[in-house]
């Protein structure tokens, strides 16, 4: 086989049902390969938004996501969808052409040291100089990248290579002599975890990715029940425990729960299970959970004791360690605590005044009743991020695709995108804002063209609203290049009144109508629900432009290096 045809095989002995991406010269032979192949091939109008369907169709699916891109400008375009990956901890396979290996060094066209602007954004990545190598290679970059804490490994494969032949036979299996990750948890380290879970009396279950990675849900309810303890989860760990339990305290940190805050704050025992203890859930370090000892449990080594000190660590797969721990613990009774945390929720509940003007949580919670709760729901990065968050109520896991560790504006809707070629008989929606959608919104042509009937919904404030609301609360409300409405008309320094301020820029019903999707407006409070629920049983992609307020804030709120249980409930 030539390598182009090897890659192409190499794509058939894992399985894969999807590839995503954009030819181009360096990777012409492959896509001459995939001419013949009945692997189905995704052209999205650009590279970011290849490397973001990808890692929706990973999310969603538990299976690796695959990108394809040409060298030079087409491998860089990836770079954010990388970060982002890694930084979530998404397994991803991204094969990017390269210039022939007599060129590298030699400034050709179209040339970039790809390996060297991705290695701190990917798990792993390889330049392949040999054609032997190259079935190891990919074998390793698809064990890597799903294998222990997952995350996306970069194939750069020069030109040359694609059309060198080679005689070696893809591997059933690889084995890393520096790669070897731990799933069995040490059975003292678990005993002691056992320990302190008995002797607590104020527990917390504290849950990440982690456990949406290892598939560990159905053993993190077995322990919340076991134990009567609460559970709070991170913004990635949203829908490992249904949050229409009573036992669930939804998110915590900045813009978390006021009662998964102040719970945190009062644990005696705090059980951390794939989690990062990232400064968005900790706020001030230094006072966060102060009367807790952690047991923290996750399969990354380098992330237990990083942000905070734990008691009892121990390193594994949370599946296996959660299942483990179960089995060494009697059926506990917290009345009080529970009793105290049921206090909390009924006294700080997430709430939103009704003042006549289109509310976006209300937006929120309509989706929600329409879907039961059920669909598999992207998002962009900023306000429209936290109220889905808040307000949603996700039952199950991988069914809320977000940038959480990046914030990478524009992710949302080609996330959406993969996650309906992985689920095409689920409902898939993304939520936006106006300024997010527009950094991908060329992918509406990949939306109509292929008939993926992902459903948009943009919270339009005609602001960058989280930008907006940090200049309001903290920034004396200067306004500063963060209205996505100005015209020539507008003052040098806008101060934010609706004269001269054209109603739509863009016309987002137009653009869809462009696209060749359906578009609907929603500007009244009454017609939130019925368009909603039009739009959602439209066949086709379908973008809903909702007018919100444009004071609305997204609260609670902790401010940067405050404690967590000290949040802005609101404005006065």
């Amino acid at each position: 086989m030539t390598g182009a045809e090897l890659i192409i095989h190499a794509f058939k002995q894992e399985g894969v049902q999807a590839i995503f991406g954009y030819p181009g010269g360096a990777v012409i032979d492959i896509f001459d390969c995939l001419y013949n192949s009945d692997i189905p091939f995704y052209l999205t109008r650009h590279e970011q938004g290849a490397i973001h369907a990808a890692d929706g169709y990973a999310r969603s699916s538990g299976k690796a996501g695959i990108c394809l891109a040409t060298s030079g400008p087409g491998a860089t375009n990836l770079a954010t969808g990388l970060a982002t990956a890694h930084m979530d901890s998404i397994p991803i396979v991204a094969i990017t052409g390269q210039v022939a290996t007599h060129l590298i060094g030699n400034d050709a066209f179209q040339e970039a040291d790809v390996c060297g602007v991705t290695r701190s954004i990917t798990k792993h990545n390889y330049l392949v100089k040999n054609i032997e190598d190259l079935a190891k290679i990919l074998k390793s970059a698809f064990y890597i990248a799903q294998t222990g804490r997952p995350g996306p490994v970069l194939v750069d494969i020069p030109k040359d290579i694609q059309q060198a032949k080679t005689r070696s036979t893809y591997p059933d299996s690889v084995e890393i002599r520096s790669y070897k990750p731990t799933i069995k948890g040490n059975k003292r380290q678990i005993k002691k975890a056992a320990s302190l879970i008995e002797q607590s009396k104020q527990p917390v279950i504290f849950a990440g990715g982690g456990v949406v990675s290892s598939g560990a849900n159905q053993e993190l309810e077995t322990l919340a029940k076991k134990i009567q303890a609460p559970v709070t989860t991170t913004l990635m760990g949203l829908g490992t425990f249904p949050e229409t339990s009573d036992q669930a305290l939804k998110m915590l940190g900045m813009h978390g729960t006021a009662y998964a805050n102040y719970a945190m704050q009062q644990a005696d025992l705090i059980i951390a299970v794939g989690v990062r203890f990232d400064d968005r859930v900790t706020g001030k370090v230094e006072q966060f959970a102060p009367n807790a000892q952690i047991v923290h449990i996750d399969i990354d080594p380098t992330t237990i004791r990083k942000n905070v000190q734990v008691a009892v660590p121990v390193v594994g797969d949370v599946k296996y360690v959660l299942r483990e721990i179960n089995k060494l613990l009697s059926e506990q009774k917290h009345k009080t605590w529970m009793k105290q945390i049921l206090q909390w929720k009924n006294d700080h509940p997430l709430s939103y005044a009704n003042i006549g003007k289109i509310q976006p949580q209300y937006v929120i919670e309509q989706i929600a009743e329409l879907t039961d709760h059920n669909a598999i729901v992207a998002t962009e990065v900023g306000q429209n991020q936290m109220w889905t968050a808040q307000y949603y109520n996700f039952k199950k896991p991988r069914a809320f695709l977000t940038s959480g560790g990046l914030g990478t504006m524009g992710y949302g809707f080609p996330a959406a995108i993969g996650a309906q070629v992985a689920n095409p008989d689920r409902m898939v929606i993304d939520i936006a804002g106006d300024g997010s959608i527009q950094m991908n919104i060329q992918e509406l042509a990949t939306a109509v063209i292929y008939n993926l009937p992902v459903k948009i919904i943009i919270l339009n404030n005609g602001a960058l609203g989280m930008v907006r609301q940090w200049q309001a609360i903290f920034y004396k409300r200067r306004f500063s290049s963060i209205c996505l409405r100005r015209n020539p008309n507008c003052p040098p320094n806008c101060k934010q009144t609706e004269d001269d301020c054209p109603t739509y820029v863009p016309d987002f019903v137009a653009l869809a109508q462009a696209y060749g999707a359906a578009g609907f407006r929603i500007t009244e409070p009454d017609e939130v629900q019925s368009t909603l629920k039009k739009a959602l049983e439209t066949p086709g992609p379908v973008v809903v432009d909702v007018i919100i307020d444009k004071e609305e804030n997204v609260y609670p709120m902790v401010p940067s290096g405050a404690p967590i249980d000290e949040m802005i409930r609101g404005m006065a």
